[in-house]
């Protein structure tokens, strides 16, 4: 178990290393004078926001073989090498285009918060199982007891389910921290101030791509013989199977991503809108209509809350399932030329018995 921990820090860390750099990216929401900005409650900013206010965050921009760093846009601003264009958000004052925006972001934050309390959770875990307590004697504590239930969850139900049985085990730590990653993040969603970092294809994109290299690096020999070679066709087949199973390498990332970016999605937007309508029938009816209105919006959406956090678990679960059986099918060995042995000695087995 004590190494079973080790490999999910490990994997934690892989997460935080690609994240920013494929999570960088400008977007400034604008208001349009609706009632509520419903795709600026969604979309990624340049501040992070608290109940209480705005906390403007860094602008780092590479641009012109020059690197630039800023405290925020409106510093960037001040500075006199930036300006700002509708639609296409900061530019560098001559026209040069910025060749990499790697800015810290809404969504970063909350996908940063995600992987540090999973960190800590498997770190202050880790440390118990090295004291005995979950190996040598029973779990101590909530924190030991949640944590030994979801990780025997993810090993028993998904990985030891849908993995080889000698090597699932080493894919145990990823699916575990992707599981607990990407709930955390749904959850965080669920804070009224709060953005859902997976309801941004980037950052669904991101987790996709990590499973794409997980599966493709772990590939057995057979899978790529499935995938260049398909045994026990003609050869002239192959120009068609190749093409198509190089294809899938790639629609299984994208399913993933765009499963999860879509459901988180639309669940803040439905929440939003419905809350939106007491705005809505304020202005077209007045405010005591509005208001009386308002009861019933609010229940509707207490009842949704309720729904999305069970979502929120569910696409996690999905999420980690589809990843435990897309390596699951990349590891395993088919034992083709034992299958090909067999049917060549089967006429000799028959003229004996004849």
């Amino acid at each position: 178990m004590i190494i079973e921990v080790r490999r999910a820090i490990a994997s934690l860390v892989i997460l935080m290393v690609f994240s920013p750099a494929l999570l960088a990216e400008n977007a400034d929401a604008q208001q349009d004078g609706a009632p509520i900005d419903v795709m600026g409650k969604v979309t990624n900013h340049d501040y992070f926001e608290l109940p209480w206010g705005k906390v403007y965050l860094p602008r780092i921009l590479y641009s012109g073989g020059e690197m630039y760093f800023y405290s925020s846009t409106e510093r960037a601003l001040e500075s006199g090498e930036f300006i700002a264009e509708e639609g296409a958000g900061l530019v560098r004052y001559d026209g040069e285009p910025i060749t990499m925006d790697l800015s810290i972001t809404s969504h970063l934050i909350y996908v940063w918060f995600s992987l540090i309390v999973t960190f800590i959770i498997t770190f202050l875990a880790g440390r118990k199982y090295k004291r005995g307590i979950g190996r040598d004697i029973e779990p101590k504590g909530a924190l030991l007891n949640m944590f030994e239930a979801l990780f025997v969850f993810i090993r028993d139900q998904i990985a030891k389910e849908f993995i080889q049985e000698d090597k699932y085990e080493k894919f145990v730590p990823y699916l575990y921290t992707i599981f607990l990653a990407i709930t955390l993040m749904n959850l965080f969603g669920l804070l009224p101030w709060a953005a859902a970092a997976t309801a941004n294809l980037t950052v669904t994109a991101t987790l996709a791509f990590i499973t794409f290299l997980v599966t493709q690096v772990s590939g057995s020999k057979d899978h790529w013989r499935h995938v260049f070679a398909f045994p026990g066709v003609p050869k002239w087949a192959l120009i068609i199977l190749t093409p198509v199973e190089i294809l899938g390498l790639f629609t299984k990332p994208f399913a993933l991503a765009i499963r999860l970016f879509a459901n988180m999605l639309s669940g803040k937007i439905m929440i939003v809108c419905i809350l939106g309508l007491i705005f809505v029938f304020t202005e077209l009816f007045g405010a005591a209509i509005g208001v009386a209105s308002g009861i019933f919006w609010v229940l509707l959406t207490v009842a949704l809350y309720f729904l999305k956090a069970l979502v929120a678990l569910i696409q996690a679960y999905v999420f980690t399932l589809l990843s435990g059986v897309f390596i699951g099918m990349a590891v395993e060995e088919h034992h083709h030329e034992h299958e090909e042995t067999s049917v060549a000695h089967a006429p000799d087995v028959a003229t004996q018995h004849n």
